[in-house]
């Protein structure tokens, strides 16, 4: 079963079994949460995003239209994820340009996503990366803007 706290206000039904929503988040309509995730408050999760199982949103995520998280993901805290390549006032593109992250990835604190972008299976974002280009599978990328230092053995 379920546990969403009485503060959150979460409008899709799509949200998997043994999923726990905490304080102060909103998931609007059209999202879809798998199984057993753990989304932390002050979370915001579009309609459009798809939340794989067993995944971690720690408190001060926003996931936007068109980001796909995959199964076993682990997003830190106020990691930032963007969708529009060239954000304007009152202007939106055609379509929003999501982020993938595949599955077994983990994005460290702070770190941020620009559009497009893919973190491949396995990868590590560390806290306060500036994630420009897609992250091969298994690589823990670091700075500004991020850069391969190595890969992880499995």
């Amino acid at each position: 079963m379920s546990f969403i706290h009485p503060t959150a206000d979460v409008a899709s039904s799509r949200i998997g079994k043994g999923t726990r929503i905490w304080q102060f988040v909103v998931i609007l309509d059209g999202a879809c949460i798998g199984r057993d995730c753990n989304i932390c408050a002050q979370t915001l999760i579009e309609g459009g995003v798809v939340v794989g199982d067993n995944v971690t949103v720690k408190s001060g995520v926003q996931l936007w239209e068109g980001t796909l998280i995959e199964n076993d993901v682990f997003v830190g805290p106020n990691a930032t994820f963007t969708n529009d390549p060239y954000p304007r006032s009152k202007a939106y593109p055609d379509k929003f340009v999501g982020i993938t992250v595949k599955k077994g990835a983990s994005i460290g604190a702070n770190a941020t996503l620009l559009p497009g972008v893919c973190v491949g299976e396995g990868a590590m974002v560390a806290a306060g990366a500036v994630v420009t280009k897609d992250v091969p599978p298994r690589a823990l990328v670091v700075g500004n803007p991020a850069r391969i230092v190595r890969y992880i053995e499995e």
